[in-house]
């Protein structure tokens, strides 16, 4: 009688034919990768352009373990491969379905990549990116960040696909009992949705009053009050709320790119908004890990160097930019019309 053999699953050998495609460079990198997923978690968090190939690198190393797996997702993701971090992603989820984390990034990459395909290709998707958000946030009541992009598909999908204000309200309810900022800003975002501006208006002061209340440690919510403000162009607000915020963290690059990026969009604030950009670019600060890219950086200095006159310092500002990422668009539409 033969012997017994074991048969891969589908899954299991589709996860070996996805390590087999990463760049031979990875694997090379086994040895090195060994260094923890911990530094490629560092990496990410300052949008280092290593993150990506050490990613790759750590799942080549640990093919079945799902937090290599989230790390290649997120890092793709960075990249701009939202097809890519789909596969990882769904790889995640796989090893460890349990893991909200896991679920958290899959339905980001499902974000991304939906906003890439056709109505109909949409609409097949909608539901694996909400049942992502959802499983997330059963696993983790306190993933905010899941919570957030729930209430956005359900004020968006329409209530065949599980879409409605009721549950969006729900998620607001919950956000608000553990966060009172970003409470105030999911309920700006309902208000956005029902064309209630003095009713928004009123949840971002809400916000804003809140915010001494917050962590220091809670960079993503004090950049989510300037990202509104900026947005309703509240100009002036938005810039007492950053310079207090560099005030009271004089080490966090986040609030310098802040002002420069208000400098930029508002075309005032110039002198200050580019001595922010330039410490930012510094480097020696704390960075976030939802800090922007030096390229991005390098892009708002060329649009407050244009906007003060100095052509020549915009050029060099925009040309870094290119060269730091010769994909970024918004450099090169800057450059031509410079």
């Amino acid at each position: 009688m033969p012997a017994l053999t074991h048969t891969p699953s589908f899954r299991a050998c589709r996860r070996a034919a996805l390590v087999l495609l990463l760049p031979i460079s990875a694997l090379m990198a086994l040895p090195a990768v060994a260094a923890s997923l911990g530094e490629v978690d560092a990496l990410l968090k300052v949008r280092s352009p290593e993150a990506l190939p050490r990613a790759e690198a750590a799942v080549a190393a640990a093919k079945s373990d799902a937090r290599a797996w989230i790390l290649l997702t997120r890092a793709q993701l960075q990249s701009g491969r939202a097809d890519d971090a789909v596969d990882s992603a769904e790889e995640a989820v796989e090893l460890a379905p349990n893991n909200a984390q896991a679920q958290l990034w899959l339905g980001n990459s499902l974000g991304m990549r939906i906003g890439q395909v056709n109505m109909l290709r949409k609409m097949g998707m909608a539901p694996d990116l909400r049942d992502a958000f959802e499983a997330a946030v059963r696993l983790d009541p306190n993933l905010l960040e899941a919570r957030t992009a729930l209430i956005q598909f359900y004020l968006q999908a329409p209530s065949a696909i599980g879409g409605g204000v009721d549950k969006a309200t729900a998620q607001i309810a919950e956000i608000s009992r553990r966060n009172a900022v970003r409470g105030h800003l999911a309920q700006a975002s309902l208000d956005r949705f029902n064309k209630d501006a003095a009713a928004m208006n009123r949840s971002i002061d809400a916000a804003v009053a809140a915010a001494p209340s917050l962590p220091a440690a809670d960079v993503d919510s004090r950049t989510a009050v300037m990202l509104n403000l900026v947005g309703m162009e509240r100009y002036a607000q938005a810039h007492g709320f950053v310079r207090t915020w560099a005030q009271a963290q004089p080490d966090l690059a986040t609030p310098h790119y802040q002002l420069g990026r208000l400098a930029a969009i508002s075309a005032q604030f110039g002198d200050e908004g580019a001595a922010s950009l330039k410490r930012y670019l510094e480097g020696g600060m704390t960075r976030a890990e939802n800090d922007a890219r030096e390229t991005h950086a390098w892009w708002r200095l060329g649009q407050i160097e244009a906007q003060r006159g100095d052509a020549a310092a915009a050029r060099t500002a925009f040309q870094t930019a290119l060269r730091l990422d010769p994909t970024n668009a918004e450099a090169k539409k800057s450059l031509q019309a410079l």
